[in-house]
């Protein structure tokens, strides 16, 4: 993947919501544009959101590139959220990207900035090791508590 022109670690990290239930969806999300329509607004994570969404239906082809998507639902209230980039095409791969598969809707989600271990600034992506030591189901159990204010 070609992220070495592209910066992403002065991003925030987020805590990514489902509008519908405010079920903790991923404590390591990141706001994204969709590559192939920079008009569209999403959220994306690197780990798969394991015990907050499954797989909805069947894959299908974007009409704008050719990525490989499924869709994935809420486990909670069963409300699609996102999609996760099964197969991404040359085109996207190519382009500056942030190596993120699972993508999140922004009329689906709603995120919730991070703060550091001082609890004072926000979390970047530059700060966040890339495999954190918690499980992202034991983060996502601390925070839950944030989705629901």
């Amino acid at each position: 993947m070609s992220t070495s022109s592209c910066s992403f670690e002065d991003r925030c990290v987020s805590i990514l919501c489902c509008k519908f239930c405010k079920q903790v969806l991923s404590s390591r999300g990141m706001k994204a544009v969709l590559l192939a329509d920079t008009e569209i607004d999403l959220f994306s994570t690197d780990i798969p959101p394991t015990n907050a969404v499954d797989f909805i239906g069947r894959c299908y082809f974007t009409e704008i590139c050719k990525c490989k998507l499924k869709d994935i639902a809420c486990l909670k209230c069963g409300n699609i959220v996102g999609y996760h980039v099964i197969v991404p095409c040359c085109s996207c791969l190519l382009s500056c990207n942030n190596g993120h598969f699972w993508m999140f809707h922004s009329q689906a989600v709603y995120d919730i900035n991070r703060l550091d271990a001082t609890g004072v600034n926000f979390l970047l992506w530059g700060n966040l090791p890339e495999v954190e030591e918690n499980t992202d189901e034991d983060a996502l159990d601390i925070s839950a508590e944030e989705c629901i204010r």
